[in-house]
C-alpha cells in the first residue's frame, strides 16, 4: 500500500513555493468576518506561495497563472468541526431510518463498527472526503471512534492519508471509550485508559503540527463524556491533552438522554459535569449542545467553550434545533459540521449552512408569541444572517481547532479558498449574487484551493475515478451487510 504520508506533495504547506496565483474576475467575496468587512472590495485575489498577499482590483502581473473566477463567488473553504468518515458506508440504514439517537446508535453505526478493515475504512473516508472537497470544504475534523483491542490497522493512518492524498487539511479526533454502553455488544470492545493516553501520545509525536499553516492537527476526544469514561479518567485524559498542547472534543447535550443520565448518576446538568472533570475552556469544543438551560448557556460563554452545529443530523435524528443564537451571544464560539453521513446522509457543507440558517430564524420565530398575549407579533428573520454563518462555519470553525491562520479571506492567511459558480436555475433570478450559495442551498464549486494548491479543478478531483469510487462503494456496502448479519447470527 502507498504511504501517502511520505508521497504526498501537500505535507510542507503552504505548499507552492515560489508560485504565484490570481484569481480574476468575481462577482463578490465573501471575507468570513463580520460588519463591515464581511465583503470584500474588489473581485481579484493574489496568492503567492499558498498565502493571500492581496485583494482588490489587480492586474495580473507577469509569469502569474491566472484563475478565471467570472461570474463566480469566492468564499473562504468551509471548516468543517465534526465528522464520522466511516459513516460514509452507512447512510440510510433501513433499521435506523427513523430512529431517535440512541436507538440509532444501536442500529448504525455500533452495529457495523466491528464490521469495518482497513479497506473499508479507506473508501468510507475517501468517499467522505471528496463530497465535503466538492461542496469547498478544505479543513475537515473527523471524531474516529473506531477502536477496540486487537484490531489490525491503524485508523488514523488511514485518514491521515487519505486526506493528504486530496490535499485536504485534517484534524483527527481521537475518540475511543473505557465504557460500554449496554447497546454495544460486548464490553471487550472498549480500551484501557493507559492505552487510550499512550497512543493520544504517539499521535501528538507522529502526526500533530503546531505550527503555522499547519495541515494535520490531533485531539484528544473520547467518544462522549458523559458515558465513555469515569469522572477521574475524564480529569486524567484533559490533564494529559493539556500536557500535550492538545484541544480537547466531545459529544454533548445532542438529546434528553444526556440530561437524563446526568441528573441520574451525577446529580447535576450535564454542562455541570463537564465543568467538575475539567472539560469547559477555549481548548473545548462540543458537538451538538441541543438540549441546555440558561445557566449551561451561560457557563458554556463564561469559559468561551465551543460547539460544533450540526443542524442537518439534529433535525434528522429528531433532536432539537441547537440554542445557537443564545450561545453566540453568550460568547460561545460557533462553527459548523455535518456530523456523519449515517445520521445525515451527506457531507455537504453549503446544505449545512444553509440549514443552520434557516433553522436559527426557525427557531427564533418558533418563540413568537402575539401582542395580545404579550409578544411582539412576528420575529427572528434577522436572528441569523448570511454573513454570520458564513463567520461560523469558517472563523469559528478555524477558532475551535486552534488553526488561527486559516478561514478568513484576508492578506496573510493560508489561501484556503472555494470559487462557487451561479449557473443553475435555483441562482436565476438573484438580486444579490453574494449570498447565492447560502440562501438557495447550494452551488458548484469551480476550483477549490487548500494552502494555494488546487483540490478541486473545474468541478472535479483531478485524478479521481468515481465510477470505480462508486463501484467501491457499492461493494463496501454488500459486505458490511453481510458481516453485520453474520455476527448478527452468532449473538443471537
Amino acid at each position: 500500500m502507498e504511504n501517502y504520508l511520505e508521497a504526498s506533495p501537500y505535507l510542507d504547506q503552504p505548499a507552492n513555493r515560489d508560485t504565484q496565483l490570481l484569481i480574476r474576475g468575481s462577482v463578490a467575496i465573501m471575507t468570513g468576518k463580520l460588519g463591515e468587512q464581511a465583503r470584500a472590495q474588489g473581485g481579484d485575489i493574489r496568492v503567492k506561495n499558498g498565502v493571500i498577499d492581496a485583494i482588490g482590483n489587480l492586474t495580473p502581473e507577469a509569469g502569474e497563472e491566472v484563475l478565471d473566477a467570472s461570474g463566480c463567488v469566492v468564499y473562504p473553504a468551509w471548516v468543517n468541526t465534526h465528522h464520522h468518515l466511516a459513516q460514509s458506508l452507512l447512510k440510510a440504514v433501513p433499521e435506523g431510518i427513523n430512529s431517535t439517537l440512541t436507538p440509532w446508535l444501536s442500529a448504525v453505526p455500533f452495529r457495523f463498527r466491528s464490521c469495518f478493515d482497513e479497506n473499508l475504512l479507506r473508501t468510507a473516508a475517501r468517499i467522505g472526503l471528496i463530497e465535503l472537497a466538492l461542496s469547498g470544504c478544505g479543513t475537515v475534523a473527523d471524531h474516529h471512534y473506531m477502536y477496540w483491542p486487537g484490531m489490525d490497522f491503524d485508523g488514523a493512518q488511514i485518514l491521515f492519508e487519505e486526506a493528504a492524498r486530496l490535499g485536504l487539511r485534517f484534524v483527527l479526533c481521537r475518540g475511543g471509550a473505557t465504557r460500554s454502553r449496554h447497546f454495544e455488544k460486548c464490553t471487550s470492545d472498549v480500551e484501557s485508559l493507559s492505552d487510550y493516553l499512550d497512543d493520544i501520545s504517539r499521535l501528538q509525536r507522529d502526526f500533530h503540527e503546531d505550527r503555522t499553516y499547519a495541515m494535520r492537527r490531533v485531539v484528544v476526544a473520547p467518544t462522549t463524556v458523559m458515558f465513555s469514561m469515569d469522572p477521574g479518567e475524564l480529569r486524567e485524559v484533559a490533564a494529559h491533552a493539556r500536557s500535550l498542547g492538545l484541544h480537547m472534543h466531545s459529544h454533548l447535550s445532542e438529546t434528553v438522554i444526556y440530561q437524563e443520565a446526568s441528573q441520574k448518576n451525577y446529580d447535576c446538568s450535564p454542562i455541570r459535569f463537564a465543568e467538575k472533570t475539567n472539560w469547559l475552556g477555549p481548548d473545548v469544543w462540543y458537538a451538538h449542545l441541543v438540549k441546555l438551560d440558561l445557566p449551561e448557556i451561560e457557563m458554556l460563554g463564561a469559559t468561551n467553550t465551543g460547539i460544533a452545529h450540526c443542524p442537518q443530523s439534529n433535525g434528522r435524528l429528531a433532536s432539537g434545533i441547537a440554542p445557537v443564537r443564545a450561545l453566540a451571544d453568550a460568547g460561545v464560539t460557533v462553527s459548523l459540521a455535518v456530523d456523519g453521513a449515517g445520521s445525515n446522509e451527506a457531507a455537504d457543507m453549503l446544505q449545512e449552512v444553509h440549514a443552520a440558517w434557516l433553522m436559527g430564524r426557525a427557531r427564533a420565530g418558533q418563540s413568537a408569541l402575539p401582542t395580545y398575549l404579550g409578544g411582539r407579533g412576528e420575529q427572528g428573520a434577522d436572528s441569523v444572517t448570511v454573513e454570520e454563518v458564513i463567520h461560523w462555519g469558517t472563523a469559528g470553525g478555524a477558532k475551535v481547532l486552534g488553526l488561527h491562520d486559516t478561514a478568513t479571506l484576508e492578506p496573510g492567511r493560508v489561501a484556503d479558498i472555494a470559487i462557487y459558480e451561479l449557473n443553475q436555475p435555483r441562482h436565476m433570478g438573484m438580486h444579490d449574487l453574494a449570498v447565492a450559495p447560502i440562501v438557495c442551498g447550494g452551488a458548484t464549486v469551480r476550483s477549490l484551493l487548500v494552502a494555494g494548491k488546487k483540490v478541486v479543478e473545474n468541478g472535479k478531483i483531478p485524478g479521481m475515478d468515481m465510477s470505480e469510487l462508486s463501484e467501491a462503494a457499492r461493494s463496501g456496502v454488500s459486505l458490511l451487510q453481510k458481516r453485520a448479519l453474520s455476527d448478527w447470527g452468532k449473538t443471537k
